[in-house]
């Protein structure tokens, strides 16, 4: 079996996410990974990654189109929009063909506007 480089890798987890398989995008993950999405707390090991899937999933439905990807190592760098307007990015950190890190930049503000999710509350 060849080893897949992080670009055939992203490619794979996008095409899994655009299906909204949370199982599936959950094997892409180490079971000690962890997933910081700036915009909240990281994620901590592969159950709570997929859980965080299927939360976020339940909520919005979510669509990745991919701009660009550029690899350097075990880091491959995913810059994304979405149909509606959004845009981001993510750094995934592989080791042997998982994902052991993975850290997104996104708007949460704009996301929620866009799919109409009740705004955070100013205390």
């Amino acid at each position: 079996m060849s080893k897949q480089s992080p670009t055939q890798i992203i490619e794979e987890w996008v095409a899994t996410f655009n299906r909204a398989d949370i199982n599936g995008l959950a094997d892409f993950y180490h079971e000690d990974a962890i997933n910081h999405q700036v915009a909240n707390e990281p994620v901590i090991g592969k159950p709570a990654i997929r859980q965080m899937f299927a939360d976020e999933f339940s909520k919005a439905n979510m669509v990745c189109m991919i701009e660009n990807i550029f690899e350097d190592g075990d880091w491959g760098i995913l810059e994304w929009k979405d149909p509606l307007g959004l845009r981001g990015c993510g750094f995934f950190q592989m080791d042997h063909g998982k994902i052991k890190f993975q850290r997104g930049y996104w708007d949460k503000l704009s996301f929620l506007r866009i799919h109409h999710l009740p705004l955070p509350s100013e205390d």
